[in-house]
C-alpha cells in the first residue's frame, strides 16, 4: 500500500488552513464538517493543510510546517503531501473512503460517484441498529467466534442485514440472528487472477475462519480472504473445526 488509510477523529481539535480562494474553502467546508476548530500557521496543531497555489509560496509553507513536526497535506500536490484527502461517500455513521494517493482525484470522485448509486441511502441505519444490539449479541453469543459468525451471516449476501439492500427494520433482523453452523466448504482454484474468482468464492474467501491450501496457491488469492484467518498448508481435516473452514485446491 502507498498509504495507511485512517479515519481521525477532529472534533475540537487545531487544524492549521492556509491559503485562499475555492481550494482552500472547499478544503474549510470539509474540516468543518468534521468538527475542526481551523487555526493559522502560528497555533499548535497537529496537521495542517496547505490551499496556496503560487507553488514557490507553497512549497515555503510546507517546509516551515514540516520543520515543526506537522502533518502537511498540500492541495494539489501530492509529492509535497503527507497525507491526501479522499472521496468520500457519508452514510453516517458509515464512511467510505476512496483515495488514489494523489495519482487522480477524477478516478476518486468517479468511484464515489458509484458508489453513492449503489450503497443505499439507510445504510447508518444498520450501523447504528448494530452498535445498540452490543449488548444483545454478547447475551446470545458469548463466544466472541460464534459472535462474529452471526454478525457475519447476517450482513452477508442475501442475509437479513444485507448492506446493500435497503432496510427498512434492522433491529428486527438483529433479532433473528442465530448461531452459525460450523462447516467445510471445497473451492477449486483455476486462475491466479482475483478478478477471475466467482462471486460465491469472493464471499466465501472473505468469512472463511480458516483456509487448508496447497503449497502452490497463488498469493492474490489468499490475500482476497478475511485479515485474521489462519493460513495452513495441507488438507482440511474430515470433520468441520468451529466456524466455517475452507479447503483451496489449485488447478492451473
Amino acid at each position: 500500500m502507498h498509504s495507511l488509510p485512517l479515519f481521525i477523529r477532529l472534533t475540537g481539535r487545531p487544524v492549521i488552513l492556509l491559503g485562499d480562494g475555492y481550494m482552500a474553502d472547499a478544503k474549510a467546508r470539509l474540516l468543518v464538517r468534521a468538527g475542526a476548530d481551523i487555526v493559522g500557521e502560528d497555533a499548535q496543531a497537529a496537521i495542517a493543510v496547505v490551499a496556496i497555489m503560487e507553488a514557490p509560496e507553497a512549497e515555503a509553507a510546507v517546509a516551515r510546517l514540516k520543520a515543526r513536526g506537522i502533518l502537511v497535506n498540500a492541495v494539489d500536490r501530492p509529492d509535497l503531501s503527507d497525507f491526501t484527502f479522499p472521496a468520500i461517500v457519508d452514510r453516517d455513521p458509515v464512511l467510505i473512503a476512496i483515495g488514489t494517493g494523489g495519482a487522480s482525484a477524477g478516478l476518486a470522485a468517479a468511484l464515489r460517484q458509484r458508489l453513492e448509486a449503489v450503497l443505499p441511502a439507510g445504510l447508518g441505519r444498520v450501523a447504528s441498529a448494530l452498535y445498540a444490539a452490543r449488548a444483545y449479541f454478547r447475551q446470545h453469543f458469548p463466544a466472541l467466534d460464534d459472535r462474529r459468525r452471526a454478525i457475519a451471516d447476517l450482513l452477508a449476501a442475501g442475509g437479513a442485514l444485507d448492506p446493500m439492500v435497503e432496510q427498512a427494520d434492522p433491529h428486527a433482523a438483529i433479532a433473528g440472528a442465530r448461531a452459525a453452523e460450523d462447516r467445510i466448504e471445497r473451492l477449486t482454484i483455476g486462475s491466479a487472477d482475483p478478478d477471475d474468482l466467482t462471486l460465491r468464492a469472493a464471499r466465501l474467501l472473505g468469512l472463511t475462519d480458516r483456509i487448508y491450501h496447497t503449497p502452490d496457491m497463488p498469493a492474490a488469492i489468499l490475500d482476497r480472504a478475511r485479515g485474521d484467518a489462519v493460513r495452513i498448508v495441507g488438507a482440511a481435516p474430515a470433520s468441520p473445526e468451529p466456524g466455517l473452514t475452507l479447503e483451496l485446491i489449485w488447478k492451473s
